[in-house]
């Protein structure tokens, strides 16, 4: 694995980065709390889209940039410093889910119009408290050349925006995988109150009825496979722990930018040993953040499933995120909990992002797992 970006990276993510700075300003994002607003945010969407973002990771031959997973985790990055909506994030995952799950004639239907950002996505194919926890929570029963959907999926994120919802549903003994139309007959949503503004949804699903061409591989007889499902919601964990490793990279640099300004007996706070330590210690926790995050990312990119790396991903990332903003907001001082201020945002977007999917507590029990059962293997052997 390669823990020094490439040339080509670092201009890709300064292109990101001057990209998201004017279509992703704070302004923006402190518009979307406020009631009404449009959540689409069509600009931002149509320039993701013209950069060839929204299908980075998807081959050329459906409608995709050609990139790899790695050019993704650049984009999560600079994603996470600026604070780009999550409804993004939903489609991209949604995305993956369709490339790394689906059949060709599947992939060849959905993702050249997710690619160009013409529809949007988003997935309720794991637990959003436990992402090792992939068993179903919908049941579908076959219908002639039909299939009908009943269930409740709940933390589907950002589903009001979203034109598809990828699901998971037992058949049997067998997990199968849909594409629904949010917009159904029989599906609905009901809002659920969230932290730093974050849109999740409880999604009822009552006798929906979808195509044979709804399913993205497999059939009752076979479904998909539990590591395939898995492999699916790693990717998902280890690249928003690359979203963290951004908050954390913004809230580093607002951070040592403050402790130069900030004076207390006639000189800035950034000539204090104790101020200098906390900085060294966010430095580090987000160096070690980073090069777990990227290793994840890296050994799903080569076919593994990567829970081993994912868990110690999410472990060095949440609590990389923990530590750094609450140590941001002590060298602030008082100011830092103002909300004029806007660290309050990234705080908000760290304290969530490190919980959704698995903490850092959650993530210790899937290395745990991996360990045990590596144990067993060579004890067989």
């Amino acid at each position: 694995m390669k823990a020094i970006p490439t040339e080509e990276q670092r201009e890709f993510a300064a292109s990101l980065r001057a990209l998201l700075s004017v279509q992703s300003p704070v302004s923006m994002v402190r518009a979307l709390d406020e009631p009404g607003a449009d959540r689409r945010t069509p600009t931002l969407w149509k320039a993701l889209a013209d950069a060839g973002v929204l299908g980075l990771a998807i081959a050329e031959e459906y409608g995709g940039s050609g990139g790899s997973l790695d050019d993704l985790a650049v984009f999560y990055t600079e994603a996470g410093r600026a604070l780009c909506p999550t409804t993004v994030h939903s489609s991209l995952q949604a995305a993956l889910a369709i490339d790394q799950l689906g059949a060709p004639d599947v992939k060849a239907s959905w993702l050249p119009r997710l690619a160009n950002g013409t529809i949007r996505a988003a997935t309720a194919l794991w637990s959003a408290r436990d992402a090792a926890v992939v068993s179903p929570v919908l049941q579908a029963n076959s219908v002639s050349a039909q299939w009908r959907l009943n269930g409740t999926a709940d933390y589907v994120a950002d589903a009001d925006v979203a034109d598809l919802i990828v699901v998971s549903a037992g058949a049997g003994e067998h997990t199968l995988v849909f594409v629904v139309d949010a917009h159904a007959a029989g599906l609905t949503m009901e809002p659920l109150d969230m932290a730093g503004g974050h849109r999740a949804f409880v999604v009822r699903l009552d006798d929906v009825t979808v195509g044979a061409d709804a399913l993205l591989r497999g059939d009752e007889q076979t479904g998909v496979a539990k590591d395939a499902l898995r492999r699916a919601a790693n990717t998902a964990v280890a690249l928003a722990s690359l979203d963290l490793v951004g908050i954390g990279e913004a809230v580093l640099e607002r951070t040592v930018d403050y402790t130069k300004l900030r004076h207390q007996f006639g000189r800035p706070i950034a000539s204090f040993q104790a101020a200098q330590h906390l900085i060294a210690n966010m430095h580090i926790a987000l160096a070690a953040a980073r090069l777990a995050a990227q290793s994840a990312v890296f050994w799903i990119a080569h076919g593994h499933t990567g829970t081993r790396e994912t868990a110690v991903a999410r472990m060095h990332a949440a609590t990389a995120a923990r530590l750094i903003t609450l140590d941001a907001q002590q060298l602030h001082g008082g100011i830092g909990y103002v909300t004029e201020t806007d660290l309050h945002l990234w705080s908000e977007r760290a304290r969530l992002g490190s919980t959704l999917g698995g903490g850092a507590d959650v993530a210790a029990a899937w290395l745990q797992e991996t360990l045990a059962d590596t144990t067993a293997r060579r004890e067989r052997r």
